[in-house]
C-alpha cells in the first residue's frame, strides 16, 4: 500500500523539476554568446562613458552579487570602438550553511 503512494509522490516531485537550468546559475560561462545579467556593466546597453585611456584589447574584471546572493566575477575586453565585450563569467557559490 505504501509503494503506490510513494511512487505517486516521486512522480509529482520529478514532474516539478525543470529540464533547463537558469543560465545565471552556471558556475563558469565563456564564449561569444554570453549575455549580460542584472549587475553586469553592459546590462541594458553599453556604459555612457568610454575608456579612452585604456589600450584596445586590454581586459578588466567586474565583481558583484547576483539576485541569489552569489558572487559573480565577469571579465570584459575593450574593443576598437571603445565598447566593452563580455568574454567570461564565473559564479562563486557559497557552501551550504555559509553566512557572512
Amino acid at each position: 500500500m505504501n509503494k503506490p503512494i510513494l511512487s505517486a509522490a516521486f512522480a509529482i516531485l520529478l514532474a516539478s523539476c525543470t529540464a533547463t537550468p537558469d543560465p545565471s546559475m552556471r558556475r563558469f560561462d565563456a564564449g561569444p554568446g554570453l549575455q549580460p545579467i542584472p549587475g553586469s556593466i553592459t546590462y541594458g546597453g553599453q556604459p555612457r562613458t568610454k575608456l579612452t585611456k585604456s589600450p584596445i584589447g586590454s581586459s578588466l574584471t567586474h565583481e558583484f552579487e547576483n539576485q541569489f546572493g552569489y558572487r559573480v566575477i565577469e571579465r570584459y575586453v575593450i574593443q576598437p570602438d571603445r565598447s566593452l565585450l563580455l568574454v567570461s563569467r564565473r559564479v562563486i557559490r557559497r557552501p551550504f550553511g555559509y553566512d557572512d
